[in-house]
């Protein structure tokens, strides 16, 4: 009676859209176009540091996808330069793997960090084999003109936000 909650949508029945709705969190779409399996897979900090996108790809390889077949593209989300975080977050991610540093750059605040998220979820999908990985530049939180954002939103003390919505179908 309810629709589902899901962070992630994977499917190999043509004429179906699936989609995702973010507004700072990554929409990640994934295709393996020769075994004609599509994902769709919401991925903010929080999903993708418990797994969401190897799970996505799991479900795609019971379909009989191959991550060496596959395309991923990022969509818009937030970027580094406005993605602010505090000690406690960075140290959770480097006690996950010290490699994880490289997603954090030092912010003009004092024991602050700018985290990229959209590389963690470059490495992840490249760490699981994923064949092309495209990102989209896009930063929702500075181009208010084009995108929704839950992280200016907030700043701004506004009460509400939008959200994208990123989809793929296969035909």
């Amino acid at each position: 009676r309810e629709a589902p909650q899901a962070d992630a949508v994977v499917t190999n029945k043509p004429g179906i859209a699936i989609g995702v709705l973010a507004a700072d969190c990554l929409p990640i779409l994934i295709a393996d176009s020769s075994q004609r399996v599509i994902a769709a897979v919401h991925s903010g900090w929080k999903c993708a540091f418990d797994g969401v996108i190897e799970a996505a790809l799991s479900a795609m390889q019971q379909l009989g996808a191959n991550p060496a077949d596959m395309t991923a593209t990022i969509g818009p989300g937030i970027a580094q330069a406005s993605y602010e975080v505090g000690p406690e977050f960075h140290a959770r991610f480097l006690q996950q793997d010290i490699i994880n540093t490289r997603h954090f750059i030092p912010s003009p605040r004092e024991n602050h960090y700018l985290f990229d998220l959209k590389a963690y979820a470059h490495s992840r999908l490249q760490r699981a084999g994923v064949g092309v990985i495209n990102i989209l530049a896009h930063d929702t939180c500075l181009d208010e003109n084009a995108f929704f954002s839950f992280r200016r939103a907030t700043l701004r003390g506004e009460p509400s936000y939008g959200r994208q919505i990123s989809v793929i179908a296969m035909t």
